[in-house]
């Protein structure tokens, strides 16, 4: 099974001709002389695009979350540091968070990795059918980054050839521009990449996982005729199905399960440092367990804790299997491991909203198998998953005015978590059930922020982030004057009034960081408002 970095070589390989600063100055003839250096090179795609390296690589995904109406910041005792700038929107161009420079400099780089591989492999005298592979490995890895930056960003600087530094004066491409070059990349690594492999190479970039990139991307893009057409063709051609017990979804018993179109493999393996972060830094921090029960603490930090906002919406439509699959509150009893973890204790004193994630939890049978429990999580982090199939398809039918498929796809969904159809609803009613399913289907994998950006609310015209932050928002008022949450409201550390500081026109994109823009010695343009 291919790891993320097939065991930490690959990237090595990349930094050897990739400085952080010089951006890829170095000489690159004959570097590809055999098969084996050109495939060690793009395994190195794999880890440099999933920065798996440490924690401090993930933050910028945590705090997405924690930027939206599904979390809080949650740590009470630590220094909120990069987080806080940008779940509470206070983050200016001059306080941006040194996470978000990283998250801008390590998805160039995999870029730069990508441009380096693309350009030099079909020149390396090697297997034809392996060339092809590797370089449309390679440009999915390219256009996954670029729809990152995007997502972020907005306009950013197109880069598809190997540079050095003269690719700092470059100034910034269109949105537009820069989501063709995606959609190129993404199409052009299709027609040549495998359905599927061997289990020795699974993990590795399939065409199902360029045509699931294809569905996301063309609905972000308001394409919702080549929307529909991928989201459907994965969902009726490939050999993917719905896996019958959501919460078996993120197992750490079930890598690469029936769902699951691409995915970042990790393992527990204590030699490597090749483990998800997400279960230590999203885990309830000060587990209370018995005396004699010392090999159950995961001794997790805390961070990016589930609202109650989000909680009250699977409540608000009776969803029980999804509520307990995603979240987790201090005293209940873990779905799926009752028997091990019936009455969940952490201490509610550094705790926002006395809630943690299901979906990165780590059971105790596990817990008990691993020598060391920070880096070495066999989580696995699904990036494309057929639920989100569904719901693209859903949406983009809605958009093309087949409201009896977007019913149909969301009847499907729900019905795998003993829920009722929609099929009474229509119009706006119907565009607002769908993205509730986004919502409660997906929470914690790391849409919800892109989702709220891109989504135009049918009355108002705004983007629905603009609906639910600022003064008005509707989680900024629910969180002032109507939650009564007894975990919450009893914590000022975290100010109530999250999202209050959002301002329109400004906020619904991150700054470019301005180490990037003196770099460019300002051919970089700064986004709105900052």
């Amino acid at each position: 099974m291919l790891l993320a970095v097939v065991l930490l070589g690959g990237l090595s390989a990349c930094e050897d001709f990739i400085d952080i600063e010089e951006r890829g100055s170095q000489n690159l003839d004959n570097y590809f002389a055999n098969e084996s250096e050109a495939e060690a090179f793009v395994n190195g795609l794999y880890k440099s695009f999933a920065n798996w390296d440490d924690w401090w690589q993930q933050i910028i995904r945590l705090t997405n979350i924690m930027a939206t109406d599904d979390a809080w910041m949650g740590n009470l005792q630590q220094d909120p540091s990069d987080h806080y700038a940008l779940a509470h929107y206070f983050v200016e161009s001059s306080n941006a968070p040194g996470s978000l420079k990283n998250f801008y400099t390590y998805k160039y780089l995999n870029i730069g990795s990508c441009n380096i591989a693309i350009s030099e492999i079909p020149n390396a005298d090697i297997n034809e059918e392996l060339k092809e592979r590797l370089v449309g490995e390679a440009k999915f890895f390219r256009a996954f980054s670029y729809w990152e930056l995007v997502q972020n960003f907005g306009d950013v600087v197109l880069i598809t050839e190997p540079e050095g530094t003269s690719g700092l004066n470059k100034g910034r491409s269109p949105k537009a521009e820069v989501y063709a070059q995606i959609v190129k990349d993404l199409k052009e690594a299709a027609a040549v990449l495998p359905e599927a492999y061997d289990d020795e190479d699974l993990g590795r970039v399939t065409s199902w996982a360029c045509k699931a990139l294809l569905a996301r991307t063309y609905l972000f893009m308001q394409d919702y005729d080549n929307a529909y057409a991928y989201a459907d063709t994965v969902i009726r051609e490939g050999s993917f199905s719905l896996e019958p017990n959501f919460v078996d979804i993120w197992s750490v018993y079930n890598h690469h399960g029936v769902e699951s179109i691409f995915e970042i493999n990790a393992s527990s393996e204590q030699n490597y440092n090749v483990g998800n972060r997400f279960s230590v830094v999203m885990c309830a921090r000060g587990e209370i367990w018995p005396e004699g029960e010392e090999d159950k603490i995961m001794d997790g930090w805390g961070w990016c804790v589930p609202s109650s906002n989000l909680e009250q919406a699977f409540l608000s439509e009776g969803d029980e299997i999804r509520r307990k699959s995603t979240i987790i509150t201090v005293g209940d009893a873990v779905y799926g491991d009752e028997e091990e973890n019936p009455n969940y204790q952490f201490s509610l004193d550094i705790n926002k909203s006395g809630r943690v994630w299901r979906k990165y939890y780590v059971p105790i049978s596990m817990r008990r198998q691993l020598t060391t429990k920070d880096r070495h999580i066999p989580l696995p982090m699904i990036l494309l998953r057929l639920g989100e199939m569904y719901l693209t398809r859903a949406e983009a039918a809605y958009f093309l005015g087949n409201e009896g498929q977007a019913k149909e796809d969301i009847k499907t969904i729900r019905a795998r978590v003993g829920l009722g159809d929609k099929d009474d609803l229509t119009g706006n009613d119907l565009l607002y059930a769908i993205w509730k399913e986004r919502r409660l289907e997906l929470a914690s994998e790391g849409l919800r922020l892109y989702d709220l950006r891109r989504q135009i609310d049918p009355v108002s015209g705004k983007p629905r982030i603009a609906e639910a932050m600022g003064p008005s928002g509707y989680f900024v008022q629910y969180n002032l004057y109507e939650s009564t949450d007894p975990y919450e409201t009893i914590h000022p550390e975290e100010p109530q009034d999250k999202g209050i500081r959002f301002k329109e026109g400004q906020h619904e994109l991150w700054p470019i960081p301005q180490s990037e823009i003196d770099r460019s010695n300002g051919v970089i343009s700064q986004n709105p408002g900052y």
